[in-house]
């Protein structure tokens, strides 16, 4: 396998699956008032995060490298207080997840160097897929926090079986 798909089949396993497994895992043990409860106002809810995942792969993939239109409203996704509950939440990431994969899944060498406008910023297609993969990390362990927090002693992801770490997702 060329270094192009093997960037470009890894970036889809982390997106479609282990990323959404983690925080399938979290939404399950956490308190449903947690889903949008806030640290102080100025932090961010796991219902912020999951509405903020979702905007960036929207934007940055879909739209952006798949050439959708762009309706974002980055702001709304923060400003959020409440809204929908966890089901549904996972489900609206969960159907960007699926549109950004399509897109991904149509994308070879010679595309990762095209170039695009997204968020002002000119971007390779190559750029806007790690971004996306590096943003969808960060976000995942910010809410594996919180859901350690709200959840203690609920939310582990690995089984140390003989000094090795063996994934349970």
């Amino acid at each position: 396998m060329d270094i192009a798909s093997e960037f470009l089949a890894q970036s889809r396993r982390y997106l479609a699956s282990e990323y959404p497994a983690k925080i399938r895992h979290c939404l399950d043990v956490l308190p449903e008032h947690a889903i949008w409860q806030r640290d102080h106002e100025s932090s961010n809810s796991v219902g912020n995060l999951l509405l903020h995942l979702s905007g960036n792969i929207r934007q940055w993939i879909v739209s952006g490298v798949g050439g959708a239109p762009d309706a974002r409203r980055r702001s709304a996704e923060f400003d959020a207080r409440e809204g929908d509950d966890a089901a549904a939440l996972m489900g609206q990431l969960l159907a960007t997840i699926r549109d950004a994969d399509d897109v991904l899944a149509s994308l070879d060498a010679g595309r990762l160097a095209e170039r695009r406008t997204i968020q002002g910023r000119d971007v390779s297609v190559l750029d806007a897929v790690y971004h996306v993969v590096e943003h969808f990390s960060m976000h995942t362990g910010q809410i594996i926090l919180l859901a350690k927090r709200f959840a203690p002693g609920r939310v582990q992801f690995y089984e140390d079986a003989g000094g090795l770490a063996r994934p349970r997702f």
